[in-house]
Protein backbone atom coordinates (compact mmCIF):
# COMPACT_ATOMS: atom_id res chain seq x y z
CA UNK A 1 0.00 0.00 0.00
CA UNK A 2 2.98 2.14 1.02
CA UNK A 3 4.47 1.79 -2.79
CA UNK A 4 1.08 2.65 -4.43
CA UNK A 5 0.89 5.56 -2.43
CA UNK A 6 4.17 6.73 -3.64
CA UNK A 7 3.43 6.07 -6.77
CA UNK A 8 0.40 7.85 -7.04
CA UNK A 9 2.30 10.69 -5.35
CA UNK A 10 4.88 11.19 -7.81
CA UNK A 11 1.97 11.06 -10.77
CA UNK A 12 -0.02 13.94 -9.41
CA UNK A 13 3.52 15.95 -8.50
CA UNK A 14 4.58 14.97 -12.47
CA UNK A 15 1.12 16.13 -13.69
CA UNK A 16 1.04 19.74 -10.97
CA UNK A 17 5.22 20.19 -13.01
CA UNK A 18 3.29 19.72 -16.40
CA UNK A 19 0.42 21.73 -15.67
CA UNK A 20 2.58 24.38 -13.98
CA UNK A 21 4.94 24.90 -17.31
CA UNK A 22 2.66 27.20 -19.49
CA UNK A 23 2.73 29.48 -16.27
CA UNK A 24 6.55 28.99 -16.23
CA UNK A 25 7.14 29.74 -19.93
CA UNK A 26 4.87 33.12 -19.30
CA UNK A 27 6.85 34.41 -16.42
CA UNK A 28 10.10 33.89 -18.24
CA UNK A 29 8.94 35.54 -21.55
CA UNK A 30 7.78 38.33 -19.29
CA UNK A 31 10.90 38.36 -17.82
CA UNK A 32 13.01 38.57 -21.36
CA UNK A 33 10.35 40.92 -22.28
CA UNK A 34 9.18 44.14 -20.36
CA UNK A 35 6.66 45.86 -21.65
CA UNK A 36 7.40 49.65 -23.31
CA UNK A 37 7.05 52.71 -21.35
CA UNK A 38 4.38 54.66 -21.98
CA UNK A 39 4.40 57.95 -23.65
CA UNK A 40 5.55 60.53 -21.30
CA UNK A 41 3.07 62.64 -19.89
CA UNK A 42 3.57 66.49 -19.36
CA UNK A 43 3.61 68.21 -16.10
CA UNK A 44 2.04 71.69 -16.13
CA UNK A 45 3.68 74.03 -13.36
CA UNK A 46 2.44 76.90 -12.60
CA UNK A 47 3.85 79.91 -12.92
CA UNK A 48 6.53 81.03 -10.53
CA UNK A 49 5.36 84.91 -9.12
CA UNK A 50 8.45 86.89 -8.56
CA UNK A 51 8.67 90.50 -6.35
CA UNK A 52 11.50 91.72 -4.25
CA UNK A 53 11.51 93.66 -0.60
CA UNK A 54 13.16 96.94 -0.54
CA UNK A 55 16.07 94.87 1.71
CA UNK A 56 16.49 92.92 -1.69
CA UNK A 57 14.85 89.39 -0.63
CA UNK A 58 13.19 87.60 -3.46
CA UNK A 59 9.89 86.32 -2.65
CA UNK A 60 8.77 83.53 -5.01
CA UNK A 61 5.26 81.83 -5.13
CA UNK A 62 3.90 79.36 -7.21
CA UNK A 63 0.29 79.16 -6.32
CA UNK A 64 -1.53 75.47 -6.45
CA UNK A 65 -5.15 75.45 -4.71
CA UNK A 66 -5.55 71.59 -4.68
CA UNK A 67 -5.13 71.12 -0.96
CA UNK A 68 -4.92 73.87 2.16
CA UNK A 69 -1.22 73.68 2.99
CA UNK A 70 1.81 75.73 2.22
CA UNK A 71 5.26 75.02 2.30
CA UNK A 72 7.48 77.99 3.04
CA UNK A 73 11.24 77.75 2.14
CA UNK A 74 13.93 80.31 3.27
CA UNK A 75 16.62 79.81 0.78
CA UNK A 76 20.32 81.53 1.82
CA UNK A 77 22.75 80.96 -0.83
CA UNK A 78 25.65 79.98 1.00
CA UNK A 79 26.39 76.83 2.33
CA UNK A 80 29.21 74.77 3.19
CA UNK A 81 31.14 75.47 -0.47
CA UNK A 82 31.33 79.07 1.84
CA UNK A 83 33.46 77.72 5.12
CA UNK A 84 36.81 77.12 5.42
CA UNK A 85 37.93 73.36 5.58
CA UNK A 86 39.56 73.54 8.99
CA UNK A 87 36.32 74.36 10.30
CA UNK A 88 34.10 71.81 8.09
CA UNK A 89 30.94 71.65 8.85
CA UNK A 90 30.02 74.95 10.00
CA UNK A 91 27.40 75.79 7.68
CA UNK A 92 25.16 72.82 8.65
CA UNK A 93 25.81 73.03 11.95
CA UNK A 94 24.91 77.02 11.97
CA UNK A 95 21.73 75.92 9.97
CA UNK A 96 20.47 73.14 12.17
CA UNK A 97 20.87 75.42 15.36
CA UNK A 98 18.83 78.11 13.98
CA UNK A 99 15.56 76.39 15.45
CA UNK A 100 17.44 75.62 18.48
CA UNK A 101 16.60 78.73 20.14
CA UNK A 102 15.81 82.46 19.23
CA UNK A 103 16.27 85.42 21.40
CA UNK A 104 12.11 85.18 22.40
CA UNK A 105 11.56 81.54 21.89
CA UNK A 106 13.87 78.44 23.48
CA UNK A 107 13.67 75.34 21.27
CA UNK A 108 10.91 73.52 23.15
CA UNK A 109 8.74 76.25 22.90
CA UNK A 110 9.55 76.62 19.06
CA UNK A 111 8.90 72.62 18.59
CA UNK A 112 5.41 73.23 20.70
CA UNK A 113 4.84 76.53 19.13
CA UNK A 114 4.62 75.05 15.94
CA UNK A 115 3.40 71.14 16.86
CA UNK A 116 -0.04 73.25 17.83
CA UNK A 117 -0.23 74.62 14.77
CA UNK A 118 0.28 71.42 13.01
CA UNK A 119 3.28 72.16 11.39
CA UNK A 120 6.82 71.53 11.02
CA UNK A 121 10.01 73.42 10.75
CA UNK A 122 13.38 72.24 9.94
CA UNK A 123 16.78 73.38 8.79
CA UNK A 124 20.23 72.48 7.35
CA UNK A 125 23.03 72.70 4.47
CA UNK A 126 24.72 71.39 1.80
CA UNK A 127 27.11 72.36 -0.53
CA UNK A 128 25.52 75.52 -2.27
CA UNK A 129 22.80 76.80 -0.38
CA UNK A 130 21.19 77.12 3.50
CA UNK A 131 17.48 76.69 3.96
CA UNK A 132 14.43 76.83 6.84
CA UNK A 133 11.31 75.28 5.67
CA UNK A 134 7.96 75.38 7.07
CA UNK A 135 5.10 72.93 6.30
CA UNK A 136 1.34 74.08 7.60
CA UNK A 137 -2.29 74.65 7.12
CA UNK A 138 -2.91 77.99 4.38
CA UNK A 139 -5.12 79.72 7.61
CA UNK A 140 -1.98 79.08 9.87
CA UNK A 141 0.47 81.05 7.81
CA UNK A 142 0.71 84.15 9.80
CA UNK A 143 1.49 82.70 13.22
CA UNK A 144 3.96 79.98 11.16
CA UNK A 145 5.89 83.00 9.92
CA UNK A 146 6.57 84.70 13.11
CA UNK A 147 8.37 81.77 14.23
CA UNK A 148 9.76 81.22 11.28
CA UNK A 149 11.39 84.79 10.83
CA UNK A 150 12.35 84.60 14.64
CA UNK A 151 14.13 81.78 13.99
CA UNK A 152 16.08 82.85 10.71
CA UNK A 153 16.41 87.19 12.31
CA UNK A 154 17.34 86.28 15.98
CA UNK A 155 19.12 82.75 16.98
CA UNK A 156 20.33 82.48 20.31
CA UNK A 157 23.08 80.38 19.51
CA UNK A 158 22.94 79.20 23.56
CA UNK A 159 26.35 77.26 24.35
CA UNK A 160 24.78 74.44 25.65
CA UNK A 161 22.62 73.83 22.86
CA UNK A 162 26.02 74.01 20.82
CA UNK A 163 27.25 71.40 22.59
CA UNK A 164 24.24 69.33 22.47
CA UNK A 165 23.86 69.61 18.11
CA UNK A 166 28.19 69.32 18.47
CA UNK A 167 28.20 65.96 20.45
CA UNK A 168 25.16 64.21 18.64
CA UNK A 169 26.26 65.11 15.10
CA UNK A 170 29.81 63.73 16.40
CA UNK A 171 28.33 60.65 17.48
CA UNK A 172 26.75 59.89 14.54
CA UNK A 173 30.07 60.47 12.65
CA UNK A 174 32.21 58.25 14.92
CA UNK A 175 29.49 55.78 13.83
CA UNK A 176 29.27 56.66 9.81
CA UNK A 177 33.25 56.54 9.62
CA UNK A 178 33.15 52.63 10.63
CA UNK A 179 30.96 51.86 7.33
CA UNK A 180 32.56 51.38 3.97
CA UNK A 181 29.94 53.13 1.97
CA UNK A 182 30.12 56.65 4.02
CA UNK A 183 33.77 56.47 4.24
CA UNK A 184 34.99 56.12 0.63
CA UNK A 185 31.89 59.28 -0.26
CA UNK A 186 34.04 60.80 2.85
CA UNK A 187 37.47 60.03 1.77
CA UNK A 188 36.89 61.28 -2.10
CA UNK A 189 35.93 65.02 -1.24
CA UNK A 190 39.59 65.22 -0.61
CA UNK A 191 41.27 63.04 -2.07
CA UNK A 192 39.39 63.46 -5.97
CA UNK A 193 37.62 66.55 -6.00
CA UNK A 194 39.45 69.01 -3.31
CA UNK A 195 36.59 69.53 -1.19
CA UNK A 196 36.04 68.45 2.86
CA UNK A 197 33.41 66.84 3.84
CA UNK A 198 30.32 68.58 3.87
CA UNK A 199 29.65 67.54 7.26
CA UNK A 200 32.47 67.92 8.65
CA UNK A 201 35.69 66.14 10.14
CA UNK A 202 36.21 64.87 14.04
CA UNK A 203 38.58 67.52 14.18
CA UNK A 204 36.89 70.24 12.36
CA UNK A 205 33.84 69.88 14.81
CA UNK A 206 35.78 70.17 17.76
CA UNK A 207 37.03 73.36 16.85
CA UNK A 208 34.17 75.61 15.62
CA UNK A 209 33.15 77.73 18.04
CA UNK A 210 30.43 80.14 19.25
CA UNK A 211 31.98 82.90 17.36
CA UNK A 212 32.54 81.00 14.07
CA UNK A 213 28.93 80.33 14.38
CA UNK A 214 27.58 84.07 15.20
CA UNK A 215 29.94 85.17 12.40
CA UNK A 216 29.06 82.65 9.88
CA UNK A 217 25.37 83.84 10.56
CA UNK A 218 25.81 86.90 10.47
CA UNK A 219 27.98 86.99 7.32
CA UNK A 220 25.83 84.90 4.76
CA UNK A 221 22.14 85.11 5.59
CA UNK A 222 21.11 88.30 4.50
CA UNK A 223 17.99 89.32 2.28
CA UNK A 224 19.73 90.28 -1.05
CA UNK A 225 21.13 86.62 -1.09
CA UNK A 226 18.59 84.65 -0.20
CA UNK A 227 15.03 83.42 -1.38
CA UNK A 228 11.48 83.09 0.66
CA UNK A 229 9.51 80.45 -1.27
CA UNK A 230 5.75 79.81 -0.92
CA UNK A 231 4.09 76.83 -2.74
CA UNK A 232 0.62 75.99 -2.32
CA UNK A 233 -2.27 77.48 -1.60
CA UNK A 234 -0.82 81.15 -1.01
CA UNK A 235 -1.20 84.10 -3.30
CA UNK A 236 1.11 85.96 -4.21
CA UNK A 237 -0.18 89.09 -2.69
CA UNK A 238 -0.99 86.98 0.79
CA UNK A 239 2.53 85.93 0.34
CA UNK A 240 4.20 89.75 -0.11
CA UNK A 241 1.96 90.83 2.53
CA UNK A 242 3.30 88.18 5.40
CA UNK A 243 6.68 88.61 4.06
CA UNK A 244 7.04 92.23 4.01
CA UNK A 245 4.92 92.46 7.59
CA UNK A 246 8.19 89.31 8.85
CA UNK A 247 11.21 89.91 6.79
CA UNK A 248 11.13 93.38 6.07
CA UNK A 249 12.86 94.41 9.03
CA UNK A 250 15.90 92.25 7.63
CA UNK A 251 18.20 94.79 7.43
CA UNK A 252 21.61 95.05 5.47
CA UNK A 253 24.83 94.75 7.70
CA UNK A 254 27.54 97.87 7.55
CA UNK A 255 29.17 95.18 5.42
CA UNK A 256 27.36 94.20 2.56
CA UNK A 257 29.49 91.90 0.13
CA UNK A 258 29.78 88.66 0.29
CA UNK A 259 33.13 87.25 -0.14
CA UNK A 260 33.54 85.12 -3.16
CA UNK A 261 31.98 81.60 -3.36
CA UNK A 262 35.03 78.72 -2.19
CA UNK A 263 35.43 77.02 -5.57
CA UNK A 264 37.54 74.15 -6.78
CA UNK A 265 40.87 75.09 -7.41
CA UNK A 266 41.11 71.58 -9.74
CA UNK A 267 42.75 72.18 -13.61
CA UNK A 268 41.11 70.00 -15.69
CA UNK A 269 43.27 68.06 -18.39
CA UNK A 270 42.14 65.50 -21.02
CA UNK A 271 42.40 61.99 -19.67
CA UNK A 272 45.56 59.65 -20.93
CA UNK A 273 44.33 56.57 -19.20
CA UNK A 274 40.93 54.94 -17.92
CA UNK A 275 42.18 54.89 -14.57
CA UNK A 276 44.14 57.85 -13.02
CA UNK A 277 45.10 56.44 -9.34
CA UNK A 278 43.59 53.70 -6.94
CA UNK A 279 43.01 54.59 -3.44
CA UNK A 280 42.83 51.60 -1.14
CA UNK A 281 41.31 52.70 3.01
CA UNK A 282 41.80 49.60 4.55
CA UNK A 283 39.55 48.32 6.67
CA UNK A 284 40.50 45.06 8.19
CA UNK A 285 37.48 42.81 9.25
CA UNK A 286 34.81 44.90 7.20
CA UNK A 287 32.12 42.93 6.22
CA UNK A 288 32.03 44.30 3.10
CA UNK A 289 33.62 46.43 0.54
CA UNK A 290 32.39 49.60 -0.86
CA UNK A 291 33.89 50.18 -4.29
CA UNK A 292 33.84 53.59 -5.83
CA UNK A 293 34.64 55.29 -9.21
CA UNK A 294 34.50 59.00 -8.91
CA UNK A 295 35.86 62.03 -11.38
CA UNK A 296 35.94 65.65 -11.20
CA UNK A 297 33.87 67.50 -14.26
CA UNK A 298 35.00 71.46 -15.17
CA UNK A 299 31.12 72.04 -16.08
CA UNK A 300 28.66 73.70 -13.25
CA UNK A 301 25.03 73.58 -13.18
CA UNK A 302 24.06 75.63 -15.86
CA UNK A 303 25.96 74.48 -18.45
CA UNK A 304 24.16 73.28 -21.81
CA UNK A 305 25.16 69.83 -21.59
CA UNK A 306 23.49 69.61 -17.95
CA UNK A 307 20.49 67.59 -19.52
CA UNK A 308 22.94 65.02 -21.73
CA UNK A 309 24.73 64.27 -18.48
CA UNK A 310 21.50 63.50 -16.33
CA UNK A 311 20.05 60.95 -18.88
CA UNK A 312 23.53 59.54 -18.79
CA UNK A 313 23.79 59.07 -15.28
CA UNK A 314 19.82 57.61 -15.82
CA UNK A 315 21.02 54.95 -18.13
CA UNK A 316 24.45 54.16 -16.14
CA UNK A 317 23.44 54.21 -12.73
CA UNK A 318 20.41 55.59 -12.09
CA UNK A 319 18.26 53.05 -10.56
CA UNK A 320 17.27 49.41 -10.89
CA UNK A 321 17.29 49.18 -14.50
CA UNK A 322 20.43 50.93 -15.10
CA UNK A 323 23.42 48.88 -16.64
CA UNK A 324 25.58 49.05 -13.30
CA UNK A 325 22.95 47.24 -11.33
CA UNK A 326 22.08 45.13 -14.31
CA UNK A 327 25.75 43.76 -14.50
CA UNK A 328 26.89 44.13 -10.97
CA UNK A 329 23.51 42.69 -9.10
CA UNK A 330 21.31 41.25 -11.72
CA UNK A 331 24.03 39.38 -13.76
CA UNK A 332 26.08 38.50 -11.22
CA UNK A 333 25.20 38.36 -7.96
CA UNK A 334 27.81 40.68 -6.49
CA UNK A 335 26.01 43.29 -4.87
CA UNK A 336 22.85 44.10 -3.35
CA UNK A 337 22.88 47.51 -5.99
CA UNK A 338 24.92 49.32 -7.78
CA UNK A 339 24.28 53.35 -8.81
CA UNK A 340 26.00 56.62 -9.99
CA UNK A 341 24.97 60.34 -9.37
CA UNK A 342 26.22 63.73 -10.04
CA UNK A 343 26.92 66.15 -7.22
CA UNK A 344 26.36 69.37 -9.26
CA UNK A 345 28.51 72.74 -8.11
CA UNK A 346 28.11 76.13 -9.88
CA UNK A 347 31.07 76.08 -11.84
CA UNK A 348 31.71 72.10 -11.93
CA UNK A 349 30.55 69.06 -10.43
CA UNK A 350 31.29 65.54 -8.99
CA UNK A 351 30.46 62.41 -10.48
CA UNK A 352 30.94 59.06 -9.06
CA UNK A 353 29.45 55.09 -9.32
CA UNK A 354 28.91 53.97 -5.80
CA UNK A 355 28.52 49.93 -4.79
CA UNK A 356 28.90 47.25 -1.53
CA UNK A 357 30.11 44.05 -2.16
CA UNK A 358 32.32 40.87 -0.51
CA UNK A 359 35.60 42.46 -0.38
CA UNK A 360 37.07 39.04 -2.34
CA UNK A 361 35.41 40.51 -5.25
CA UNK A 362 36.11 44.16 -4.70
CA UNK A 363 38.47 44.06 -7.65
CA UNK A 364 36.06 42.31 -9.97
CA UNK A 365 33.67 44.52 -8.99
CA UNK A 366 35.44 47.77 -9.93
CA UNK A 367 36.73 46.52 -13.23
CA UNK A 368 32.90 45.77 -14.28
CA UNK A 369 32.73 49.65 -13.39
CA UNK A 370 34.89 50.73 -15.40
CA UNK A 371 33.90 48.54 -18.17
CA UNK A 372 30.50 50.11 -17.96
CA UNK A 373 32.25 53.19 -17.91
CA UNK A 374 34.22 52.75 -21.57
CA UNK A 375 31.14 51.22 -23.14
CA UNK A 376 29.58 54.58 -22.84
CA UNK A 377 32.22 56.47 -24.80
CA UNK A 378 32.14 54.09 -27.38
CA UNK A 379 29.24 53.01 -29.82
CA UNK A 380 25.41 53.69 -30.15
CA UNK A 381 22.61 53.55 -27.70
CA UNK A 382 19.34 51.76 -28.78
CA UNK A 383 16.52 54.21 -28.62
CA UNK A 384 14.58 50.67 -26.61
CA UNK A 385 16.99 51.37 -23.84
CA UNK A 386 17.56 55.18 -24.24
CA UNK A 387 13.78 56.01 -23.81
CA UNK A 388 12.81 54.37 -20.80
CA UNK A 389 15.80 56.01 -19.55
CA UNK A 390 14.75 59.24 -20.04
CA UNK A 391 11.30 58.18 -19.30
CA UNK A 392 12.49 57.33 -15.33
CA UNK A 393 14.12 61.00 -15.15
CA UNK A 394 11.09 62.57 -16.40
CA UNK A 395 8.76 60.39 -14.22
CA UNK A 396 10.57 61.09 -11.23
CA UNK A 397 10.77 64.84 -12.12
CA UNK A 398 7.01 65.10 -12.35
CA UNK A 399 6.10 63.00 -9.27
CA UNK A 400 8.43 65.07 -7.04
CA UNK A 401 6.61 68.47 -7.88
CA UNK A 402 3.16 66.86 -6.90
CA UNK A 403 4.27 67.57 -3.46
CA UNK A 404 4.43 71.17 -2.29
CA UNK A 405 7.64 70.16 -0.81
CA UNK A 406 9.26 68.52 -3.49
CA UNK A 407 8.21 71.48 -5.56
CA UNK A 408 9.90 74.30 -3.40
CA UNK A 409 12.67 72.15 -3.68
CA UNK A 410 13.15 72.26 -7.10
CA UNK A 411 12.20 76.12 -7.33
CA UNK A 412 14.84 76.58 -4.81
CA UNK A 413 17.48 74.67 -6.52
CA UNK A 414 17.51 77.10 -9.89
CA UNK A 415 18.16 79.96 -7.55
CA UNK A 416 20.69 78.86 -5.88
CA UNK A 417 22.24 78.36 -9.22
CA UNK A 418 21.18 81.38 -9.82
CA UNK A 419 18.82 79.83 -13.11
CA UNK A 420 15.18 81.27 -14.43
CA UNK A 421 12.55 79.51 -12.71
CA UNK A 422 11.04 79.00 -16.27
CA UNK A 423 13.64 76.43 -16.29
CA UNK A 424 10.98 74.25 -14.44
CA UNK A 425 8.52 74.25 -17.66
CA UNK A 426 11.44 73.13 -19.99
CA UNK A 427 12.72 69.98 -17.47
CA UNK A 428 10.59 67.52 -19.74
CA UNK A 429 10.99 68.67 -23.56
CA UNK A 430 15.42 68.64 -22.62
CA UNK A 431 15.26 65.83 -21.47
CA UNK A 432 13.42 64.16 -24.00
CA UNK A 433 15.73 65.76 -26.93
CA UNK A 434 18.84 64.09 -25.12
CA UNK A 435 20.41 62.20 -28.36
CA UNK A 436 23.17 59.16 -27.80
CA UNK A 437 25.57 61.38 -29.12
CA UNK A 438 25.46 63.65 -27.17
CA UNK A 439 25.85 61.45 -24.18
CA UNK A 440 28.98 59.62 -25.83
CA UNK A 441 30.31 63.08 -26.75
CA UNK A 442 29.17 64.05 -22.98
CA UNK A 443 31.39 60.43 -21.38
CA UNK A 444 34.49 60.87 -23.88
CA UNK A 445 35.28 64.81 -22.55
CA UNK A 446 34.44 64.06 -18.69
CA UNK A 447 34.43 60.16 -17.44
CA UNK A 448 37.52 58.62 -17.87
CA UNK A 449 40.54 59.58 -16.16
CA UNK A 450 39.05 59.24 -13.11
CA UNK A 451 40.02 57.68 -9.61
CA UNK A 452 38.83 54.25 -7.70
CA UNK A 453 38.43 54.66 -4.21
CA UNK A 454 37.59 51.30 -2.13
CA UNK A 455 37.35 51.11 1.96
CA UNK A 456 37.70 47.33 2.19
CA UNK A 457 39.62 44.41 3.81
CA UNK A 458 42.36 45.25 1.76
CA UNK A 459 44.43 41.47 2.44
CA UNK A 460 41.06 39.97 0.43
CA UNK A 461 41.04 41.46 -2.19
CA UNK A 462 45.01 42.76 -2.61
CA UNK A 463 46.36 40.07 -4.97
CA UNK A 464 43.00 40.22 -7.26
CA UNK A 465 43.31 44.09 -7.58
CA UNK A 466 47.03 43.58 -8.93
CA UNK A 467 46.13 41.51 -11.30
CA UNK A 468 43.10 43.08 -12.61
CA UNK A 469 44.67 46.93 -12.55
CA UNK A 470 48.74 45.34 -13.16
CA UNK A 471 50.14 49.05 -14.10
CA UNK A 472 48.62 50.97 -11.64
CA UNK A 473 50.18 51.97 -8.03
CA UNK A 474 47.76 51.57 -5.27
CA UNK A 475 47.90 54.07 -2.01
CA UNK A 476 47.04 52.07 0.56
CA UNK A 477 46.01 53.87 4.47
CA UNK A 478 45.00 52.54 7.12
CA UNK A 479 41.50 53.53 8.37
CA UNK A 480 42.25 54.55 11.73
CA UNK A 481 45.26 56.52 10.27
CA UNK A 482 43.10 58.45 8.21
CA UNK A 483 43.41 62.56 8.31
CA UNK A 484 41.64 64.57 5.23
CA UNK A 485 43.45 67.78 6.74
CA UNK A 486 46.95 66.27 5.36
CA UNK A 487 47.75 65.49 1.63
CA UNK A 488 48.87 61.89 2.08
CA UNK A 489 45.47 61.30 4.08
CA UNK A 490 47.21 60.11 7.06
CA UNK A 491 48.38 61.21 10.71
Amino acid sequence: MKTIHKINMKIKQTIFAFLLLPFVFVLVKAQEQPPAPSAPKSVKIPAVKETKLKNGLTVAVVERKNVPLVTIQLLVKSGAGSEDASKAGLANLTASLLTKGTKTRTATQIAEEMEFLGGSINSGAGWNSSFITVNVMSDKLDHALAIMSDVALNPAFKQDEIDLERSQTLDGLTYNLKQPSFLANYVASKYSFDEHPAGGTPESLKAITQQDIVGFQSLYYRPYASVLIFTGDVNEKIAADLTKKYFGRWTLPKKSVLPDRVLNKIVSSPATKDVNRILVVDLPNSGQSAVNYVKYIPEGRGDKMYYAASVLNSLLGGGYSSRLNQEIRIKRGLSYGAGSSFAWRVQKNNFGTRTQTKNISAAEVAELVMVEIKRLTEGSIADVELNPRKSVLTGNFGRNLETNNGLAGAVGELYSFGLPATELNTYMNSVQAVKDSQIRDFAKANLLGGDIVIVGDYAKFKEDLAKRFPNMTVQVVKADELDLSKDNLQK
